[in-house]
């Protein structure tokens, strides 16, 4: 059985983590297909929005300990490479990620969804970076992305106290954007990605683009990467059409040029 699997619905990617047994942990086999999965996806014209979630009672629990327990220095190393290849392709699309956090999203499960655009989770969901726990440090990302997202005081209780939250104290500390009860909650992540298809694709594109190359530049770079993507963006089909629609008071019809 393959460790993921990828659907359509529409202009909309959804990608499921398909390891319940194993509570949908991360091995060197789900990390590769999550990676193609991402090429995939990039060189998809009709791709709006991707959704990943997990099935069964985890988002994902972790990285597999089970693959992980022979490791030496160099294997270590290698797998954690592995693990941000994969996070940082699926982070770097052009088009919107959410992450639909059904369940436990533990360690490499938490440095996944952060790898997200954003976080929709099911009222049963709970995030923790426990690796601490087996004498281990985050390997995928998570002393970086998740200090972004919620601050750096709140990323070292995480990572340095190794206990988990639910998902009220995620969302109350931004780790969440949304709490949906479990059996809304893909239905929810899809919906917003259809409405993101609505949207014009460059603009969505570019704007997720500079969001992520500004978070750590100087403000005054970040305002000229910006800058320069307007005039850019403004030069667009889709910007000429939004703009004619706009005034014509009808519905546009983006092109993605």
């Amino acid at each position: 059985m393959e460790p993921i699997r990828s659907e359509r619905r529409g202009p909309v990617r959804v990608i499921t983590l398909c390891r319940p047994k194993a509570l949908n942990a991360l091995d060197a086999s789900t990390l590769k297909a999550l990676l193609a999965a991402a090429a995939e996806i990039r060189e998809d014209p009709d791709a709006r929005a991707l959704v990943l979630t997990g099935e069964g009672r985890a988002f994902a629990a972790g990285a597999d300990i089970a693959e992980m327990k022979d490791h030496g220095v160099a294997d270590a190393e290698a797998f954690s490479r592995l693990g941000h290849a994969a996070f940082s392709a699926l982070e770097a699309l052009p088009i919107p990620s959410i992450a639909a956090v059904n369940g436990f999203a533990l360690g490499g499960g938490c440095e996944l969804a952060c790898a997200c655009d954003w976080i929709y989770a099911s009222t049963r969901a709970r995030f923790g970076q426990p690796e601490v726990n087996l004498g281990l440090i985050p390997g995928f990302g998570g002393t970086s992305r998740l200090a972004r997202r919620v601050g750096m005081a709140w990323a070292k209780e995480l990572v340095l106290g190794g206990e988990p939250i639910d998902a009220e104290t995620a969302l109350r500390i931004g780790l969440a954007n949304r709490l949906f009860e479990p059996d809304a909650l893909v239905d929810a992540a899809i919906a917003t990605g259809e409405t993101i298809a609505t949207k014009g694709p460059v603009a969505v594109a570019a704007a997720k683009r500079i969001l992520l190359e500004g978070q750590d530049a100087d403000v005054r770079v970040a305002h000229e990467l910006e800058r320069s993507a307007f005039g850019v963006v403004a030069g667009s089909e889709d910007a000429r059409e939004g703009k004619a629609a706009f005034l014509e008071r009808r519905d546009p019809k983006f092109s993605g040029r």
